[in-house]
């Protein structure tokens, strides 16, 4: 068997790094994509673009059908701007699906048409001295927060004046750390966290010299967080795709700051059987750290391919990450067995090579769930048919 390649760490962590310094929430994402269309361009990895800038690579294998991708996404939660108050305080919606308790305390940019200008996120009753404990007893609710910009402004005039109008975007600081143990905490580690180990491991298989058996195309999608994600951006002849995301390590999940989790369902259903128990036996092939789980309030780029129509297999790799959609955490194991076992999946076989081939008269080629002869045997046994209606006649006609 040949060598898995070995994901450089140090670079995955750079490149990381250097996407987090890079504002990109949901609708607001075209400097991101210059940026990691200026990494594949390093690897030499060829790629198109999407009108809207989502990236589709292509890493040539030896047989251009089936064709399989693998996605991240480069957008991130934030918000957007919902009002000018008449003191010249901005009032927030949410870009994406999370909590305005997370918020609170942020500092921000916000992006206007003619400039940037900084501030804090506060809750509305913010001074301690004016309002004593009253701020415990307000609602967690994005009503009940504001954004106070760093700039002369008491009116809504003032802040109108400054080149703030209500839909100018408005990103929230990363504030990485990368200490000795090896944990990494920063706010949108979902996904870019996910689109370092993907790029790291482009890196170590384009420089291994290896030849994936199949096309792979590697996306990079920008809309992830609002849902539509990889809805039109796979081609036609893709029959396996797996989402690169982030697992919750929270009480009642399996999932490991320290390993790769496979999840197996999310709030769309299960994933592929197949496809997903290929990434398992890949895992364990390599001794790759590996966790079983599912996600109940989760959606993914996957489920997004699915509703959009795509007649794939899909399966779900995600890095454990301590307190998703807040000040994540998580550890360089964790994306280190990401990347790796992202190398061995670029680099296997399809799962079924004739998923290439018309479908019509097809039963002969079909997958087989239950392999085991043990696996056929039901306790639950139904007697058949013939014998069901012959026993017993007189009591039947007892009974009319």
């Amino acid at each position: 068997m040949t060598a898995l390649p070995q994901p450089d760490l140090a670079y995955l962590q750079r490149v990381l790094l250097e996407m987090l310094a890079i504002p990109s929430p949901t609708g607001f994402t075209d400097t991101i994509v210059r940026y990691v269309a200026e990494r594949l361009e390093e690897l030499g990895v060829p790629f198109e673009m999407t009108r809207r800038g989502t990236i589709r690579a292509t890493l040539a294998g030896k047989r251009d059908s089936p064709d399989r991708a693998v996605s991240a996404h480069l957008d991130t939660i934030g918000a957007i701007v919902r009002e000018i108050k008449a003191d010249g305080r901005l009032a927030l919606a949410p870009v994406g699906c999370w909590s305005s308790r997370f918020a609170e305390g942020s500092r921000v940019t916000v992006f206007c048409d003619n400039g940037v200008l900084r501030g804090s996120v506060l809750p509305l009753l913010a001074s301690g001295h004016a309002f004593n404990t009253a701020v415990d007893n307000l609602p967690i609710s994005w009503d009940n927060i504001e954004l106070r910009l760093d700039a002369y402004t008491v009116s809504h005039a003032d802040s109108a004046a400054l080149g703030v109008s209500i839909g100018d975007f408005v990103a929230f600081d990363p504030l990485p750390e990368f200490t000795e143990s090896g944990h990494i905490s920063a706010r949108h580690l979902d996904d870019k966290a996910g689109v370092a180990a993907l790029l790291a491991a482009l890196k170590a298989v384009v420089e291994s010299g290896q030849v994936p058996p199949i096309d792979c195309h590697p996306l990079f999608t920008i809309t992830e967080e609002i849902g539509s994600g990889a809805a039109g951006a796979l081609p036609w002849d893709v029959s396996e795709f797996v989402g690169i995301d982030i697992a919750p390590v929270a009480a009642g999940q399996n999932s490991s700051e320290h390993a790769v989790s496979v999840a197996l369902q999310d709030s769309g259903g299960p994933y592929d059987y197949h496809l997903s128990r290929h990434l398992l036996r890949l895992a364990e092939r390599h001794e790759v750290n590996v966790r079983r789980d599912l996600f109940r309030y989760y959606h993914s780029d996957a489920q997004s391919a699915i509703e959009a129509g795509h007649d794939i297999r899909t399966a779900l790799l995600a890095f454990g990450c301590d307190a998703t959609h807040g000040y994540e955490r998580t550890h360089i194991d964790s994306l280190a067995n990401l990347a790796r076992l992202l190398c061995a999946y670029l680099l296997s076989p399809p799962v079924f090579a004739s998923d290439a081939e018309p479908r019509e008269g097809a039963i002969a080629r079909f997958s087989k769930q239950l392999e085991h002869p043990v696996h056929m045997e039901s306790t639950t046994h139904v007697q058949p048919v013939g014998e069901l209606l012959d026993q017993h006649p007189d009591d039947d006609k007892e009974r009319r």
